[in-house]
């Protein structure tokens, strides 16, 4: 049997007749989760085109988006609120962080897809049933593409950094976080760093406004040119992690 080993982000790794548990290196896995392979997801980018209800290609000035739908639900309100948000943080996200990004994007309304949305590659497959429930979060385009912008080679460095980007990403750039009532939570003495998504946005946001402003473009490129290790913190600030998540401990305010 296979089997989809799936941590935060919606990265994945195949493992073939799982027997045990192995050791992994490299991203440090905050969710692991083992669930059985659909035929939908053999192969995240290879594209089934049976059962296709449209396919809809979109060009504005250097960027293309192809629009993929299994969905017979979707409808074409939701569907342009998608367009409109990739064409508008996609670039801004380029420009910012990686210019080098690919300029053709792919997003996949997928009903065999059960999370609410991952990235492989330039893919962005998107589960239609979390977008029915709640129609407000668009900014799932802003997380999600902006791992394309990421596009971090293996063994780049921990997962929760990679995922604490694109949420510090979409705290900034994010195009209607208010309408999905999504917001950085408070700071509670429970968190750390390693947390990842919101928690560690919320810590990088700190870093920007008290530390060094820039500090999420050094690292971001740091990963992406597998320049980062444990000691940048420290080159960068003067601090390792740990003393700067103690100093933002004492004041967490942003």
């Amino acid at each position: 049997m296979n089997f989809i080993l799936k941590y935060a982000g919606g990265h994945k790794l195949l493992i073939n007749k799982l027997k045990r548990v192995v050791a992994f290196t490299g991203f440090n896995m905050l969710l692991l989760l083992c669930v059985v392979k659909t035929d939908a997801q053999k192969d995240w980018n290879n594209i089934d085109r049976q059962g296709m209800i449209s396919l809809d290609t979109f060009f504005r000035k250097d960027y293309t988006l192809e629009f993929f739908n299994k969905d017979e639900f979707l409808n074409d309100s939701l569907k342009q609120r998608l367009v409109e948000t990739f064409f508008k943080v996609y670039p801004e996200e380029a420009d910012e962080y990686n210019k080098e990004t690919t300029k053709k994007v792919v997003f996949f309304m997928d009903p065999g897809y059960k999370g609410v949305a991952a990235t492989s590659g330039n893919i962005v497959r998107f589960n239609p049933q979390w977008f029915h429930n709640h129609p407000g979060d668009i900014d799932v385009v802003t997380h999600e593409v902006m791992h394309i912008v990421q596009s971090y080679p293996g063994n780049a460095g921990p997962g929760w950094l990679t995922e604490g980007i694109a949420d510090y990403v979409r705290y900034t750039l994010g195009v209607d976080n208010a309408g999905a009532h999504w917001s950085l939570p408070d700071f509670s003495p429970k968190q750390h760093y390693e947390n990842a998504y919101r928690i560690t946005a919320r810590f990088l946001a700190w870093l920007e406004k008290n530390k060094l402003q820039g500090i999420v473009r050094q690292l971001d490129a740091a990963m992406r040119t597998k320049k980062y290790d444990p000691g940048i913190w420290k080159k960068l600030t003067g601090k390792s992690v740990d003393e700067l998540w103690r100093d933002y401990a004492e004041n967490p305010a942003i």
